[in-house]
């Protein structure tokens, strides 16, 4: 659909400004098949909100610490029930679909211009109306955000008595709630630095951390090799039961591919101009992160299930026994990934929490509010983690639950509205389809997984 005069938004709201602002005719774009008129506006761009002072590179550890967790240790496993060329063709499906939705994130986040939409809702809001986009976009996105928090404080905890255990064989053993607990202390300290920015070294740390301990997990299973009578036929189950596994095993790989949620806060943090939009260097930063993630998670995947075959655990490191002090490293490696992605994810919310009570109860902006909104966040987390500690079966549920909706079809719906789209496109419609698999499958097996541990 051809549009020669000014295209506008639902709800009244302009894509540009008037022409009458500027003094030469404003330029045609062609974006998603459609043609708009791009007028840069005069104006100051706004300065409320984040500090925008990051770098391109920013983003792409920013990215890689919040998309790059610990579910990536969770890949063999997911093979194990998808098969060779099924698990391999999901895999390649899921990074390519959201290369593609983190770059049409990007392009909205500056879509009207002199406007920023920093928070997810915002855009949500643009979209779909002032009362019903946040119904549509927050109770997600928090569902990733909060969830993410919640397995990041039972991986941490986990890995961290698995590190004890290896490196040190005489010390008494605590159990794994114990663990959680230590693991959740830490974010009571890191909790109070007060934005995105100034975790960035914490951020950096995770990303190398998240490098090297896939680098560790794949490197061992080819030093190991294939264990004695590997197998690689599908795991003899029961229909229904092996049916629900499929539908987890998807979940563990859209888990895999998140970092969507945090995306707009991400590049919030860039500096913008008409001259030069953050646009430029998020996507810069963007693809460096997918290309770090390509290098950890089809190595540990495919390698993984080459070496273990159907016996590989939900865990690849519990495979790899040997060396201990490797395989120790990998763990604490493991722990210091996943407290840098717990501030990632928490950030956002802290942002939301903080501004409600300043909005609608009148507080004052400051350490006490910080401190006390952030730990209780914290502590509630920590809470349902040590009540919760089910690893796998988290991942596949948020995986689908959460994550597939925003890292997969919430930015085609939301583009699709502003656009306007009225013509049958493929590449507006297979992407979406797509991820409503993942959104319906992966919590079907979280729920009969449930129902059989209560019989047990």
């Amino acid at each position: 659909q051809r549009h020669d005069s000014l295209t506008t938004f639902p709800h009244s709201r302009p894509l540009c400004f008037s022409a009458t602002m500027v003094s030469a005719p404003p330029p045609k774009v062609f974006f998603f098949g459609c043609i708009f008129q791009e007028i840069c506006s005069d104006e100051e761009w706004s300065k409320d909100g984040p500090p925008r002072k990051a770098k391109w590179w920013y983003s792409t550890f920013h990215t890689v610490t919040a998309m790059v967790g610990a579910g990536v240790l969770s890949l063999p496993y997911a093979m194990a029930y998808l098969g060779w060329g099924p698990g391999t063709m999901v895999l390649v499906i899921s990074w390519c679909i959201t290369l593609f939705t983190i770059w049409q994130m990007i392009q909205l986040h500056e879509c009207v211009p002199g406007t920023r939409f920093d928070r997810y809702y915002q855009l949500g809001q643009h979209a779909f109306g002032p009362k019903l986009g946040p119904w549509i976009v927050l109770p997600q996105q928090l569902i990733v955000q909060v969830g993410c928090d919640i397995v990041y404080m039972v991986t941490g905890g986990k890995c961290l008595k698995k590190f004890m255990e290896l490196a040190c064989h005489d010390c008494s053993r605590l159990r794994q709630s114990y663990w959680i607990c230590i693991f959740g202390s830490i974010h009571f300290v890191l909790s109070q630095l007060p934005n995105f920015n100034s975790v960035a070294g914490v951020s950096l740390a995770a990303a190398i951390m998240s490098l090297s301990y896939s680098t560790i997990s794949w490197v061992g299973c080819v030093a190991r090799g294939p264990v004695e009578d590997v197998s690689y036929a599908y795991k003899r189950t029961d229909p229904t039961d092996y049916m629900f596994r499929v539908f987890n095993a998807l979940g563990i790989i859209s888990f895999a591919f998140a970092g969507h949620a945090v995306v707009l806060e991400i590049q919030a943090t860039i500096p913008s101009t008409p001259e030069k939009p953050s646009k430029v260097p998020m996507w810069k930063g963007a693809v460096g992160a997918y290309f770090v993630t390509a290098i950890c998670y089809f190595p540990v995947a495919l390698i993984g299930y080459w070496a273990f075959g159907q016996d590989v655990e939900d865990n690849v490191l519990v495979n790899l026994k040997r060396p201990e002090w490797l395989i120790a490293a990998a763990n604490l490696m493991v722990v210091v990934h996943v407290i840098g992605s717990y501030q990632v994810y928490a950030m956002p919310v802290f942002a939301l929490l903080e501004n409600m009570f300043v909005k609608k109860f009148n507080f004052s902006r400051g350490m006490p509010l910080r401190l006390v909104v952030r730990s209780t966040y914290v502590a509630l987390t920590l809470f349902v983690g040590v009540t919760f500690p089910f690893f796998g079966d988290l991942l596949g549920f948020f995986g689908g639950f959460g994550f597939a909706p925003t890292s997969y079809f919430v930015s085609q719906s939301i583009l699709s509205e502003l656009l306007l789209v009225r013509r049958i496109n493929l590449h507006f419609h297979w992407t979406p389809n797509t991820g409503k698999i993942y959104d319906v499958a992966a919590p079907m097996y979280n729920v009969a997984s449930n129902q059989e541990a209560r019989k047990t």
